[in-house]
């Protein structure tokens, strides 16, 4: 039975969500403040935070980092803004989906399920893909870079993920949204941008002339294989 913790201090939102998740078939706790979330992520497996961004003793986006610092645990971000901006900037600081109240628990389920179904995607995969000095395991979904671990949000996983296993080739915003978000995810097609943007910090030696993660202007993106380009 995956485990969810809800982050939110109204203790209707967290009765409601807890019954319907439950009924769902999952395992739930909850935390109506960020020092007790932290607490609770560093001691139980988590499948997925819901992680409310008003809390009364810190941010959510706090939580978040910190939660960032040592896990890649799935967040599903719960905000009264609906600037995209501000969710821009959620998923900058690591968070896979977000959720605009308000909402109805249905929608949170679905969302939920949905990113639970896209954690699963590669978990039956062990191919082990090198490209230069780039080694990505489908199966483990380990990134390494020379040899050393690159710390990546489950969703920036995939859509790493996604692109080293076709190299060369050109993807739109789109396919990748659908490949990599879900063809029920609700939010803009620049939240790839985003996180391309975040690889590009991570992989590359300089995000503003990338190796491996080219931008084909008025396309989309693809991956590029070092090792072919220079033989």
């Amino acid at each position: 039975m995956s485990s969810i913790l809800i982050v939110d201090d109204e203790p209707q939102i967290l009765e409601i969500l807890s019954s319907y998740l439950r009924k769902d078939g999952y395992h739930v706790l909850t935390a109506s403040e960020g020092g007790e979330a932290l607490e609770i992520a560093e001691t139980y497996p988590l499948a997925l935070i819901i992680l409310d961004l008003m809390l009364p003793d810190r941010t959510g986006e706090d939580v978040c980092r910190e939660i960032r610092k040592t896990s890649r645990v799935p967040i599903l971000m719960l905000t009264a803004k609906s600037g995209e901006a501000d969710r821009i900037r959620g998923l900058e600081i690591g968070a896979d989906d977000y959720l605009v109240k308000p909402f109805s628990p249905r929608e949170l389920v679905a969302r939920v399920r949905a990113i639970l179904r896209r954690m699963g995607d590669y978990q039956s995969l062990s191919d082990l893909i090198e490209m230069g000095e780039l080694t990505v395991s489908l199966g483990e979904k380990r990134i390494l870079l020379r040899g050393k671990p690159v710390e990546t949000t489950p969703n920036e996983f995939r859509l790493l993920a996604t692109l080293v296993r076709y190299p060369g080739r050109t993807w739109t915003r789109d396919e990748l949204v659908e490949e990599v978000l879900g063809i029920d995810f609700f939010g803009s097609d620049r939240t790839i941008d985003t996180h391309i943007k975040n690889l590009r910090q991570k992989i590359e030696d300089d995000p503003r002339q990338p190796v491996f993660i080219k931008t084909v202007y008025g396309l989309g993106y693809r991956f590029d294989n070092p090792d072919k380009s220079r033989g």
